[in-house]
């Protein structure tokens, strides 16, 4: 690290993952011409070309991309020294920048938010909500820290954790269409379903279990979100393939029937986290917090 200014390796980070020198200086509270001098005076000492622009969007090079590797791993160097600095000063033990999905969101993470809240009542946590894809690839741009994502996940940089299966049952209206004991694709497939919309895994999961049963659904409605579907499905207009944790509520045991699936289905969470991530006490903290959701799971 010996010369390198950490403020420009900074700079640099947000351009490329960003993709704009005008996006980054916003972050990062400077003016454009103050960024792109701090990535060419980063260019200079290196002496490497690190962005190159492919039409309005800055992109690493082969050099800056390598960089970024090692970027994230000062990063989290950095961020774990000021850390054990800062104990001895606040107590402060740091941020952590949690990824999942809008449903695992919802139903899994507020019990095990509230008894890490308690164990440490100084941490800051953030929540990003997005498609598997999406998240992951946010963890491998060190842009989250710690992911609960559907499997199946890729990465060669990445630690992947199996934590639980999220089973999957159908539901309908009290007064909607009715289902049999055991709902099985074949009985799915002549009523309307609302169904979860297109490039999510769970959509994944679901599609690959009408598959393994021999039909090709065609969905009535698909929707991004697990309440806007429940209300639909509420108010008598389908029947919907869900994870059994988003059916639970009081509410919910009043205004809807759960069946189980023939045959099963479920979902496998997975905590995803770079591998040469340095985990601080607090990211510490919420790793061993999420592995414990397999003992809570109902």
């Amino acid at each position: 690290m010996r010369g390198l200014n950490l403020d420009h390796l900074q700079a640099f980070a947000e351009v490329v993952r960003l993709g704009s020198f005008s996006a980054a200086a916003a972050r990062l509270n400077l003016t454009q011409p103050a960024i792109s001098q701090q990535v060419g005076q980063l260019e200079r000492k290196l002496g490497v070309k690190l962005v190159e622009r492919m039409g309005r969007r800055a992109m690493p090079t082969a050099a800056g991309a390598e960089l970024l590797e090692h970027t994230a791993r000062l990063d989290g160097a950095v961020a774990a020294t000021l850390e054990s600095l800062a104990r001895f000063a606040s107590g402060e033990v740091g941020r952590v920048r949690l990824g999942t999905g809008a449903t695992a969101a919802i139903f899994r993470l507020p019990p095990m938010l509230r008894s890490l809240r308690r164990k440490l009542p100084e941490l800051e946590i953030t929540i990003a909500t997005g498609n598997t894809s999406d998240v992951v690839k946010a963890v491998q741009d060190n842009a989250l820290d710690v992911a609960l994502v559907t499997l199946p996940v890729s990465g060669r940089n990445l630690e992947i954790t199996p934590v639980l299966d999220d089973e999957f049952v159908a539901v309908t209206a009290k007064d909607g269409v009715a289902l049999p004991a055991r709902v099985t694709p074949a009985v799915l497939a002549r009523l309307p379903v609302i169904m979860f919309e297109p490039g999510g895994q769970t959509r994944l999961v679901t599609d690959q279990w009408f598959f393994q049963g021999g039909v090709e659904l065609r969905p009535k409605m698909a929707l991004g979100s697990v309440e806007a579907i429940k209300r639909l499905v509420g108010a008598g207009l389908g029947c919907a393939v869900l994870p059994k944790v988003a059916v639970q509520e009081p509410g919910d045991r009043r205004s809807l029937v759960v069946r189980p699936l023939s045959p099963r289905l479920y979902r496998k969470l997975a905590i995803v986290v770079r591998r040469d991530k340095v985990l601080q006490r607090g990211l510490r903290e919420t790793i061993k917090a999420l592995r414990e959701l397999r003992s809570t799971a109902p």
